[in-house]
């Protein structure tokens, strides 16, 4: 009998695999970071080969570290950074141009000329999502537009389309070699194109973008053994898998989670930070800024549905700080950098590096940090910036709370930064709400597993997932109400000067 799951994490800045035991703890792990592009300002690619080549290492790299025997592994799940856009051609798995990133923001011409007719909401009563450069269908236009033979590749059904998840699926189960085309409904909800009434490709859209369906992949169910095949015997696993665990990455935080009940809420912090509520069978337009998409759908069962507050940078302006400021050598660094002063010496940081997110949608905003006196010092700066990601948060909550009636109690959270004790404890005075953290953190790749590993019976029902729920730390707030309120007046004043800088 198959003792462990495996679970590939193709994040923004690395590739992860991770193989997870029975009772949902890690067993080993792995993990490759790859290049970020940055060919001009508001563009940010990857280099999809290197990708493929990395999630080939780390699965290499974990299975031998962990010394189970490929045959003991009953399953694989993927788990990607969502509406990052790949197109490729099917006979040779060649490129035909780099990953379009979700921050990148050229598309923003297409997106303004699809809204001239019906506004920024155009769509969004078919697909819960407004005209924004972060969804992968206007990436698509944009390669199909720009990029020399890919159009007619496309109509003559050569050229492929994929999110990293479909992409990582190809090559998995065979590449050139009958590959599986697929992606999962939680991916196909962030590409501006799947109906969510339907829980397909909505033929209308597809003709207003000019995309050619054939290009698309075949859309599925997050957990299902049925439709996906197998990893190959000379790939990375040396074993043939079931491959049949696919979740957009937030989703399979939300899984991970065992946010499983109408009203449970997530927060995952990474790359970007985001926020998901589960809204149950019937998903629920917002009229706040939030996006409706798709939880998960388990097989045959009812697909379930959630709100989304999407915030684009939060862990990436740590990060540049690190690489582009040199303010501090290693991430984890930031920590202690910010607790050299007491407070944010006035300062507010808005990283609006690629417009803002939820619940603005502003592609006009960039970044700004203002409040600047001569008394602001690196450590202001370092403390600022980590704020910065607690009131985006809040501003979601805020949102959320509105569109679905829900007052949270609580605030469970995941991702690299919720090990930043001083961020978390200024995130729940921030909220006025406790925060929790499990004692599996990582639970973007523990929620592929799970959707893998219920596809194959491994788990049987969902309740044996919450019984791997374990709390690890919470943080109550300390703050008092009156000052929360001003620190958070002080956000919105300085968000407010991110406004109209492009024209």
């Amino acid at each position: 009998m198959s003792k462990f799951v495996a679970a590939i994490d193709q994040g923004t800045t690395s590739t992860r695999c991770m193989i997870f035991n029975h009772s949902g703890q890690v067993i080993s792990l792995a993990q490759k970071e790859h290049e970020q592009i940055y060919p001009q300002p508001g563009w940010v690619e990857h280099n999809a080969v290197e990708i493929w080549g990395r999630t080939q290492e780390v699965i290499r790299e974990a299975v031998a570290k962990s010394g189970v025997k490929p045959g003991d592994i009953a399953a694989v799940g993927i788990t990607n950074q969502r509406e990052s856009a790949i197109v490729w051609d099917r006979r040779t798995g060649t490129p035909y141009y780099n990953v379009i990133v979700w921050q990148d923001t050229r598309t923003k011409t297409i997106c303004d000329r699809l809204a001239s007719s019906g506004g920024q909401d155009r769509f969004r009563s078919k697909v819960g999502l407004p005209l924004a450069t972060y969804f992968s269908g206007p990436k698509i236009q944009w390669i199909l537009e720009n990029v020399p033979g890919v159009r007619a590749a496309a109509e003559r059904g050569d050229a492929l389309f994929g999110n990293l998840d479909t992409w990582v699926i190809w090559w998995l189960t065979g590449g050139p070699q009958d590959g599986s085309h697929v992606t999962d409904v939680t991916n196909a909800s962030r590409t501006l194109m799947m109906n969510l009434e339907t829980l397909d490709w909505d033929e209308e859209i597809l003709s207003t973008l000019d995309i050619p369906h054939a290009m698309l992949p075949k859309i599925v169910s997050s957990s299902d053994p049925h439709t996906w095949g197998s990893t190959r015997k000379d790939g990375p696993f040396g074993e043939a898998i079931p491959v049949c665990g696919d979740l957009g990455d937030q989703q399979a935080a939300l899984v991970g989670q065992t946010c499983f009940l109408t009203g449970e809420a997530k927060n995952t912090y990474g790359t970007g930070c985001f926020m998901l509520l589960n809204t149950g069978v019937k998903p629920i337009q917002s009229n706040n800024g939030l996006l409706t998409t798709l939880a998960y759908k388990l097989g045959a069962q009812p697909a379930v549905y959630a709100l989304e507050g999407s915030i684009a940078i939060t862990g990436a302006l740590v990060q540049w700080l690190r690489d582009n400021l040199g303010l501090i050598k290693q991430s984890s660094e930031i920590e202690i950098l910010a607790r050299t002063v007491q407070d944010n010496g006035g300062i507010y940081f808005v990283p609006a590096f690629s417009g803002l997110f939820a619940p603005y949608w502003r592609s006009d905003a960039r970044g700004v940090i203002v409040g600047m006196t001569r008394y602001v010092n690196k450590g202001h700066i370092a403390r600022a910036a980590l704020e910065a990601t607690a009131y985006q948060t809040r501003e979601v909550l805020e949102a959320m709370k509105i569109d679905s009636g829900v007052k949270l109690t609580a605030l469970k959270v995941d991702g690299g930064m919720v090990y930043n004790d001083l961020l978390m404890q200024f995130q729940s005075d921030i909220l006025g709400v406790p925060v929790v953290r499990p004692k599996v953190a990582e639970t973007t790749a523990l929620g592929a597993a799970y959707a893998s590993g219920l596809a194959v019976g491994f788990w049987s029902s969902l309740e044996d997932l919450k019984t791997n729920w374990q709390i690890d730390q919470t943080w109550h707030p300390l703050m008092r109400e009156a000052t929360r309120e001003s620190l958070y007046s002080s956000w919105r004043k300085a968000v407010e000067r991110t406004f109209n800088w492009v024209d």
